[in-house]
């Protein structure tokens, strides 16, 4: 018997600025460390981690590099983040829906 995960769909994704701070809470580098390793301002670092500024690409790439895992999970991250707060920010009531023809 396969067992399946699923989310809450009420419960918004973390932000990949959280992930970060998570995962800095069990390395012995400080913050400045990791911006200078990432070759960013500690103003962007303090920035991502509170949640007020999005991963980039080009940040995703670097953060990707340092902690070994690719660019790909950072941007997936900032997708699931943004996509969540798009459908309960945005009025799509006047959009229409169109269907295709077969």
């Amino acid at each position: 018997m396969a067992i399946t995960a699923k989310q809450n769909p009420n419960r918004c994704p973390p932000h990949p600025g959280e992930v970060i701070d998570d995962m800095l809470e069990d390395m012995d580098y400080s913050k400045g460390d990791i911006a200078r390793m990432l070759g960013i301002s500690r103003q962007q670092l303090h920035a991502i981690l509170a949640m007020r500024k999005p991963v980039s690409p080009q940040t995703a790439a670097r953060l990707g590099k340092l902690f070994g895992n690719g660019p790909g999970l950072w941007l997936r991250l900032q997708a699931a983040y943004d996509a969540w707060h798009a459908e309960r920010e945005v009025d799509v009531s006047a959009v229409p829906s169109l269907k295709l023809v077969s």
